[in-house]
């Protein structure tokens, strides 16, 4: 297993809400490329983007095929902190598996990065929606961070402004765009 020594720099990858509202101090952030994961809106959401009686849906690192994100440069004196405010907010209901992985920077260095991949195990994953379902969960959810369709519609406008393209995620905003309309 790869792993970050204790207190040298380290990655952070970023793939969803991380890429456009980070929250934690770090060098920079470059392009990069995680292998063997992809972006899906697999997570019902409990809490930011949801609630039990009323889930939202969220991004999640599934497994199988590859993802472009930004990977956070992180200065190893500052582990502890970045690590304990990640976990407070990526593992509220332990939805996800804290783990090291190798990724591609855009200039082609491979380096390891911590990542939050989806629990497949766990009752907040929701698999494969169908893309109807999916709109409508997203459309009618709201959770303590803001309202379901907020946290795609950011995550969208991050992507193509970061010349990142993901179809399905493209799609569902427009579609969110179009009932609002």
């Amino acid at each position: 297993m790869l792993e970050s020594p204790e207190y040298a720099d380290f990655w952070v990858f970023g793939y969803g809400s991380l890429m456009w509202n980070p929250g934690f101090a770090h060098e920079r952030a470059e392009p990069a490329r995680l292998i063997g994961a992809h972006r899906s809106l697999c997570v019902f959401s409990w809490v930011h983007r949801g609630t039990p009686e009323r889930p939202g849906l969220v991004l999640g690192l599934d497994r199988g095929g590859s993802c472009r994100g930004l990977a956070f440069r992180v200065r190893g004196e500052n582990r502890e902190e970045v690590l304990a405010y990640l976990r407070a907010r990526e593992q509220v209901t332990m939805v996800y598996a804290e783990k090291w992985r190798p990724i591609l920077l855009e200039g082609g260095e491979r380096d390891t990065a911590l990542t939050f991949l989806v629990d497949r195990t766990h009752e907040q994953y929701a698999g494969v929606l169908d893309p109807v379902r999916q709109l409508e969960i997203v459309r009618r959810a709201r959770g303590k961070s803001g309202p379901n369709r907020d946290y795609v519609t950011s995550t969208v406008e991050h992507l193509r402004d970061s010349g990142m393209r993901d179809s399905h995620l493209f799609w569902l905003a427009a579609e969110l765009g179009r009932q609002e309309a």
